[in-house]
């Protein structure tokens, strides 16, 4: 039994690390701060009302109608804004400052976003990074905002 009891306890002891920091499936990302408007979190097939307090997740899709907006804290506290008419999704975060390991990747199809650097963005400027439709955005300064439009036919 003391031996059952030992093993148990260095097994979940070595499965600890594989988890810390990381967003496994289901785990939260981040909270909405701010929600007015038209202003929703899609996930897998539901969508709900954004609301300030709502916890964020991998593969939660933000978006906002003609007048709203929300206003995002990640866990590293960075923080988004996202304008009207806009949506964004969050494809990877993995904020694990004891092992070095840091990724944020967002993808704005359309609208706009402002953001501001947090603790992924200051230790490891390059693992941050904003898609759009036609280029990506790596992060080289603490803030900056982007306007995605239809494409001109140009």
């Amino acid at each position: 039994m003391k031996y059952a009891a030992a093993a148990a306890l260095l097994f979940g002891a070595l499965c600890l690390p594989a988890v810390s920091g990381a967003a496994v499936a289901g785990e939260t990302i981040g909270v909405v701060r701010t929600a007015s408007g038209d202003a929703t979190v899609t996930r897998g097939e539901k969508t709900d009302p954004a609301v300030p307090g709502l916890k964020l997740m991998v593969g939660d899709i933000l978006g906002t109608g003609r007048g709203g907006s929300l206003g995002v804290i990640l866990r590293d506290d960075s923080s988004l804004s996202i304008g009207p008419e806009s949506r964004l999704v969050l494809r990877t975060f993995l904020f694990s400052p004891s092992e070095g390991k840091y990724d944020l990747v967002a993808r704005i199809t359309r609208g706009t976003m402002a953001y501001l650097s947090g603790l992924i963005g200051k230790l490891a400027p390059e693992k941050a990074r904003f898609e759009t439709p036609s280029a990506t955005i790596g992060i080289r300064g603490t803030r900056f905002a982007v306007k995605v439009g239809e494409s001109s036919s140009r």
